[in-house]
Formats: C-alpha cells, sequence, structure tokens
C-alpha cells in the first residue's frame, strides 16, 4: 500500500513540474544595438514552440519559452535575430536585446519592355496579360493552380495529385517534422500577423528550417504558378504549402 502511494504521489510530482515547466515564460527588453533606444511593436517568435509576441512601446516582452528554446526577432529595418534561452536567462530574469538596423540600399528599377504608343485600343494589346487559373478537383481541401486554360495544364495537376512520390515525396518525407509545425503556425494569431506583412520568406525559412529555393520548390511541385511564388505574401505562401501538405497525406496514405 505504501509503495502504490508513493508510486502516486512520485508520478503526481512529476506531472506538477512538468506543468510548471511548460508554462514558464521569458521576459526581455529589445533595443536599438547602436542607440540603445527602445523597439515597439518588434515580432518575437518561439521557434522550437512555434508561438509568437510582440513588444511593448517600452520594448519589452514575455513569451513561454523553455530552456534551449530558440527566439527569432524581426523588426522592418533591422537584421533578423536568433537567441537561444539559457538557465541564466532563467535564472537572472530579463534580458536586453539588441537588434542591428540595415542598411538602405536603393536598387535600380527595371522597367519593364513595354513601350506605349498612347492609343488605348494600341497599348492594350502590348501589355502582357498573366492567366493563371487554379482547378479544384473534389475530395480535396482546395485546387492546383495550373498556369494555362489547356488540357496539358490538367495533365500537370493530375500528375501531381496521382503521383505525389514524384512530386512531393523527396521534399515533404524529409522534412515531416518542420511541417508538422504548420497547423500551430496558422493557429497563432501574432504570427499570422506577421507573415501576413512580409515578403521576403526569411520568417518562414526560420520556423520551417528550409532555404528559400526549398520553398520555392514546394510550390512549383503543387503547381503554384510563378506570379504567386514571387509576389505572394509570406502568410499566403504558408497557407498555400500547408494546403499542399495536407493535400499529400492524403494521398500519400491512400
Amino acid at each position: 500500500m505504501k509503495r502504490i502511494l508513493i508510486y502516486i504521489l512520485l508520478i503526481a510530482g512529476i506531472n506538477a513540474y512538468a506543468q510548471d515547466t511548460e508554462s514558464e515564460t521569458v521576459s526581455g527588453k529589445v533595443l536599438n544595438a547602436s542607440t540603445d533606444s527602445k523597439l515597439q511593436n518588434v515580432h518575437v517568435v518561439n521557434l522550437s514552440q512555434v508561438i509568437g509576441t510582440v513588444t511593448n512601446k517600452e520594448g519589452d516582452f514575455e513569451i513561454k519559452a523553455k530552456v534551449n528554446d530558440t527566439l527569432y526577432f524581426t523588426y522592418i529595418g533591422y537584421k533578423p535575430l536568433r537567441v537561444r534561452v539559457t538557465n541564466d536567462w532563467k535564472k537572472f530574469g530579463d534580458v536586453k536585446i539588441k537588434m542591428t538596423e540595415l542598411g538602405i540600399a536603393l536598387e535600380e528599377v527595371v522597367v519593364a519592355d513595354v513601350q506605349l504608343t498612347g492609343y488605348l485600343e494600341i497599348d492594350a494589346k502590348k501589355i502582357p496579360v498573366y492567366n493563371n487559373y487554379r482547378y479544384s478537383i473534389s475530395g480535396l481541401n482546395s485546387g492546383y493552380e495550373g498556369g494555362s486554360r489547356q488540357p496539358g495544364a490538367v495533365n500537370k495537376v493530375l500528375g501531381a495529385i496521382f503521383n505525389p512520390a514524384d512530386f512531393l515525396y523527396n521534399i515533404f518525407s524529409k522534412r515531416s517534422n518542420e511541417l508538422r509545425k504548420l497547423r500551430k503556425m496558422k493557429k497563432d494569431d501574432e504570427i499570422r500577423n506577421l507573415l501576413e506583412t512580409k515578403f521576403d520568406r526569411a520568417t518562414l525559412m526560420a520556423l520551417l528550417q528550409v532555404e528559400r529555393l526549398d520553398i520555392d520548390e514546394i510550390l512549383r511541385n503543387c503547381n503554384y504558378s510563378a506570379d504567386f511564388i514571387k509576389f505572394a505574401n509570406d502568410l499566403q505562401i504558408l497557407d498555400a504549402i500547408s494546403e499542399c501538405y495536407e493535400e499529400y497525406k492524403v494521398l500519400d496514405r491512400k
């Protein structure tokens, strides 16, 4: 009887400790590295637990984190920063995170090679039109963007669906652990708000532990158009990869 009681108390203690560990948070202040001025609305993302927050007007933040979790700081005009949560941080409390400003370099503006005459009827024919159609297939979460409205485009869509090993297996199977985070990312409002304002894929790369070329390759093999891959914001890219991954899992199980 005593052994059973000790065993129950031991389990209860372990569970309580685990709950306390899970509920632990870290806090700090984000500053400009050169001026020590406070930075408001800096996005702070826990890459390990896929949750996010932002700094207040004093540059302060608090986020749920455990030792060895990696926090990712991003702010417009500043170099993104990764910081590992340490025992000392947990022990001594608030820390100062200093972010470095990026140099602003104006790039040459390239004008498309379309010379207009001033006559609407003529100019309308000279301006390129991009037609990217999305095909919906019953039983899937959404559709596939096939490029042009031709039989070849449909075949491309069907090829992607009925041969997932050829198109997606090598990509998704090697990154299954990272891609499981997609659902968490889509549920966290702070992460969604952050990605909606970004177009550089940097935060997505940090969250999914993939390179920019990997993201483009996933979308191409899921039959998203070059225009979408180039111009969509990071939230749209996240949703596209998530939909493609969910559809792939359904087809792969079949």
